[in-house]
């Protein structure tokens, strides 16, 4: 593995000394992946082009990108490049998990919005962020200043996840405050009352935002291989309970399954982009998931 494709790791980048240091190699190793993708040719030129579409004016057209990678991009000026995009992190005490071997589900999407927030300062976007669990805990209105990022990853290295839980109700109200439209990525595990997460997505879209969502989960979560016997303890109250993990894994696993296919229903069918994501998955995926996103804006 390249030294710089490395950092897509989650376990490598969990041994970095700081979040800074962190969201930049994350942001390096993804852009240095996009080299040798089929967006090659887009990678770097990403701030100041878009793909051609029928109807734009031939005098934009980029040749020296035609020439180099056959694909058609058109020149973007500065007014037509920059977006509105607010990060949101979901801060509740579900977020704490991790099961042995990973790291914490809130690590992995704090590492994900600071990656995200560095790449969107390379496209010359406007960047905010939000960090919520059942009320906002901190929120950044979205600027495009390059210092800005400065203040975005200390808000995000300084947190922590509370003991709070009901992050629906927080949502609603960061639709509201979001201001005019823009890109809303939220970053959570979505561990809430189905209707509610829908609900709470809904409002996004009626107010004419696109959305990602990205719901991290513990593999744990997903496959609940815990052994022949486990202490099941609530996130938020802390209440334990032993249990034999095969006697309601089936259970588990279709109530789980019904509502994560209840909310990519419900996004799918909103013009959301939903994205599942395992904490031992590399970075990656979700940061193409931003940039195909970005691309069709």
């Amino acid at each position: 593995m390249e030294d710089s494709r490395k950092y897509l790791q989650p376990e490598v980048v969990a041994q970095l000394a700081t979040i800074e240091l962190r969201a930049r190699l994350v942001v390096e190793g993804f852009i240095t992946g996009l080299h040798k993708s089929p967006y090659h040719g887009f990678s770097v030129e990403f701030a100041e082009h878009r793909q051609y579409q029928p109807g734009d004016d031939l005098r934009y057209m980029d040749w020296k990108i035609v020439g180099r990678t056959g694909r058609y991009y058109v020149k973007q000026f500065e007014e037509e490049t920059n977006l509105r995009s607010m990060i949101f992190l979901d801060s509740s005490g579900s977020m704490r998990y991790a099961s042995k071997g990973h790291i914490r589900k809130f690590d992995y999407g704090a590492y994900i919005a600071a990656s995200l927030a560095f790449l969107m300062m390379k496209q010359q976007d406007a960047v905010g962020l939000a960090l919520y669990d059942n009320t906002v805990r901190s929120f950044l209105p979205p600027k495009s200043k390059p210092s800005y990022i400065q203040e975005i990853i200390k808000s995000i290295g300084q947190a922590e996840p509370s003991e709070m839980t009901g992050t629906a109700s927080a949502l609603n109200g960061l639709a509201e405050r979001m201001g005019r439209r823009g890109l809303a990525i939220i970053i959570s595990d979505f561990f809430d009352d189905t209707d509610s997460i829908v609900q709470a997505l809904k409002h996004f879209r009626h107010r004419h935002h696109e959305v990602i969502a990205m719901q991290i989960l513990d593999p744990r979560e997903l496959d609940f291989k815990l052994g022949a016997d486990a202490t099941l303890v609530d996130m938020e109250s802390g209440e334990q309970m032993m249990t034999q993990p095969h006697q309601i894994r089936n259970a588990y696993r279709e109530a789980l399954l019904q509502h994560n296919a209840t909310i990519k229903r419900e996004c799918f069918q909103r013009g959301v982009d939903y994205i599942l994501l395992e904490t031992s998955q590399p970075f990656d995926f979700a940061l193409r998931e931003y940039l195909g996103r970005r691309r069709r804006m």
